[in-house]
């Protein structure tokens, strides 16, 4: 592929400052928190948000691709948030290369570069704020506990839930009492509705699905659920748009934020890609990474042209410009291309993989 072009960063506004309603050095508690409306006047903004515990393969890349070329149609803020809060997962090297990966794809970003780990004061601050509503609980309870409850069903995704009789005695703490500890938020059974601006309404029940989400974990950090919540609220982020395998994060989120007293984002979620042998991508899947198509000298116009066309924003498979990318990817097309050509998910295989390689 030779030398790796990285494109010129866009200055961009800086994040935007706190509004009072989610300003996270608050530390008063709410007697009735509801979430925060979304001001239509607000700038509109996204996120990049990559994980840097392991390799970035083709799906991610369609995700980024379609979440970068909406943003730029539309004329988004885009930020990139690094969220790298697995501690146990995320290995030496691996930020530079998630940056470096989006790079050779040709996307580009507004600002400086966010990276979770570097500052956990704003989701203690919500940690403290969740255990002031009372709601909040010390867990201790090892993962065998939880399975072998008998109102706790294994689901398919390897998701257990959380029983309520599980829980400690009333009343608990409304203090942090340890940080390094595993803490849950109550949550009891009721439908959350999701409004997605590509798949329309949607009905989740946490309190059934997940029960009580753990919301911090014993490595000192918060939990996925509540870090997304907290950085989409304190960078200014808009517009998720993200794989559809975390529809049903959005109900949980919007709970999140609804406790809190933040606002939540518009959701935007895209079909997933699944490898051929009817798993989604993930590491295992090595050939298909991002760094090994580039080895192989995969450009990023083929990657653009196949991912525009698996979500069927194009009629045929061909290289596209990053620019053709962008004008294609409106919010109608995405849409009609979602509701038409591709409402399930995406399979890449080997032929997919050989049209990349061609050159």
């Amino acid at each position: 592929m030779g030398a790796r072009s990285v494109p010129t960063r866009r200055a961009g506004p800086q994040p935007v400052a706190y509004p009072d309603e989610i300003a996270l050095a608050n530390d008063q508690p709410r007697s009735s928190p509801s979430a925060v409306k979304l001001d239509p006047n607000r700038p509109r903004a996204t996120r990049l948000a990559p994980t840097p515990s392991g390799a970035l393969h083709v799906g991610n890349a369609r995700t980024f691709l379609l979440n970068w070329a909406l943003a730029r149609h539309e004329g988004w803020r885009v930020t990139l948030r690094l969220e790298d809060l697995d501690i146990g997962r995320v290995k030496d090297g691996a930020h530079a290369t998630a940056i470096a990966d989006l790079a050779d794809l040709g996307l580009d970003w507004d600002g400086e570069v966010e990276v979770q780990s570097r500052d956990l004061m704003p989701y203690r601050a919500m940690l403290t704020r969740l255990a002031e509503s009372g709601e909040l609980f010390r867990c201790d309870r090892s993962r065998s506990e939880i399975r072998s409850a008998a109102s706790a069903p294994h689901a398919e995704d390897g998701e257990t839930r959380y029983p309520p009789e599980l829980r400690p005695p009333e009343p608990w703490p409304r203090v942090i009492q340890a940080w390094e500890a595993n803490h849950r938020l109550r949550v009891e059974p009721r439908d959350e509705h999701v409004f997605d601006e590509l798949l329309g309404e949607r009905t989740f029940n946490p309190g059934l699905e997940a029960g009580d989400l753990v919301v911090w974990t014993k490595l000192g950090v918060p939990a996925y659920q509540l870090a997304v919540v907290v950085d989409d609220a304190r960078h200014g982020i808009t517009d998720v748009v993200r794989g559809d395998d975390l529809l049903a994060s959005a109900a949980r989120q919007q709970l999140l934020a609804r406790l809190l007293g933040l606002p939540h984002a518009r959701w935007w979620h895209l079909p997933l890609v699944y490898g051929d042998d009817g798993k989604r991508l993930a590491k295992r899947h090595g050939a298909h990474s991002l760094r090994a198509l580039f080895e192989r000298g995969v450009t990023r116009e083929r990657i653009a042209g196949w991912a525009a066309w698996s979500i069927g924003l194009v009629p045929e498979r061909a290289p596209l410009s990053l620019d053709a990318l962008v004008a294609a990817t409106s919010p109608d097309a995405l849409r009609a291309a979602i509701s038409t050509r591709n409402s399930h998910s995406c399979v890449f295989g080997d032929g997919d993989l050989g049209w990349l390689c061609e050159s």
